[in-house]
């Protein structure tokens, strides 16, 4: 645990003086997502620590470089925990490279992503000014919006130095089910269980079952056990967690791995000499996953025609556009919040976007 904020105020002011670009970088769990990165490296890792937890008002308040694991055994004292279910992809994953994504595990669609519960952070700017914006708690948080922009930045606005988060208390019980069902009957059955009030916390389709979580008292998950019909599935614990970590036999692939994010009752994608196999579905059909060597417009254009967009998630040439394009009033905006943040272009630039 340590505060190593005024060392890393001096190498951005150092940068910034010098217009020198920098890679922000924590324990490098996620170096592989989004595009390359270049410029001097500015580790962030060491500035780390729990700096007020409050579980009374379900809040916590940590350094960028705490890991999430010790946040995880933190919150596990108080039966709490981090309701976006972040996945961590790494044993040393940090809070701050997971705010700088907005990950967020199965569970997103029915508590919220990591962009919700932001109440606050403390960051440093590109020329190594102090920033705060939002609160510590629920009742106090002006310029939320603002810290929440912080969120998904790739760590192109600023240095993050401390977030406050909302918590959650822990589940009471939790069981998960299948029911057989390709992929256009998944999205069907999703889709209708999605409508009701049934305490459904994740659900996900490989093409052969259709795998449902949930939990809350142990008597409102056996009514809606048996409401909702199936199989229990004696693994689902570890069947969520393999699913947030990718580490499912889906994911152990060497070729790009594609991520769509859709409108949750859209139909079924099919892609000539693309097999059902190249395909997951995660966040009850919000969220598809597709394994392919297709060019990256293709993929954007079939994106496009299902009502949404997709990423270069993994894997694939990193060294050219990842996400999906911007339209130029948009992309417009981007540039302004970066010269506003960042005005001499050094942090982690490109990272993003090649004109970012």
């Amino acid at each position: 645990m340590a505060d190593i904020s005024h060392e890393i105020q001096q190498q951005l002011v150092d940068a910034f003086q010098s217009k020198s670009a920098l890679n922000i970088t924590g324990n490098n769990s996620k170096t592989w997502y989004g595009r390359t990165s270049h410029g001097l490296p500015l580790n962030v890792a060491g500035h780390s620590g729990i700096i007020n937890y409050q579980p009374s008002e379900l809040v916590i308040k940590v350094r960028a470089g705490t890991t999430l694991s010790e946040i995880a055994d933190c919150l596990d004292e108080q039966r709490q925990r981090l309701p976006f279910d972040p996945p961590y992809y790494g044993e040393h994953a940090t809070i701050g490279g997971t705010v700088a994504c907005n990950f967020s595990g199965p569970r997103r669609p029915y508590a919220g992503s990591c962009r919700d519960f932001m109440l606050g952070c403390n960051m440093l700017n590109g020329r190594g000014e102090s920033m705060h914006f939002g609160g510590e708690v629920m009742k106090n948080v002006a310029g939320f919006d603002l810290a929440r922009l912080m969120t998904g930045s790739l760590g192109t606005l600023g240095v993050m130095l401390d977030v406050s988060l909302k918590v959650l208390p822990h589940r009471l019980s939790e069981q998960t089910l299948t029911i057989d069902a390709g992929f256009t009957e998944a999205i069907e059955i999703m889709n209708r269980w999605a409508t009701t009030p049934l305490p459904v916390t994740a659900m996900a389709a490989d093409g052969e079952k259709i795998y449902f979580r949930i939990c809350g008292t142990p008597s409102a998950v056996e009514a809606s056990r048996k409401q909702i019909g199936g199989l229990l599935f004696e693994q689902g614990l570890n069947f969520w967690k393999n699913l947030r970590e990718h580490q499912l036999n889906y994911f152990d692939d060497p070729q790009p791995l594609w991520r769509f994010s859709l409108p949750q009752a859209a139909p079924h994608i099919r892609i000539d000499d693309t097999p059902e196999a190249a395909w997951f579905i995660g966040w009850g059909g919000a969220q598809r996953w597709l394994k392919s060597e297709l060019p990256f417009n293709q993929i954007q254009d079939i994106a496009r025609k299902a009502g949404g967009d997709a990423t270069l998630f993994r894997n694939g040439d990193r060294s050219r556009e990842v996400f999906a394009p911007l339209s130029l009033p948009l992309m417009q905006l981007h540039k302004r919040l970066k010269h506003a943040f960042d005005p001499a272009g050094i942090l982690n630039p490109g990272r993003m976007y090649e004109e970012l």
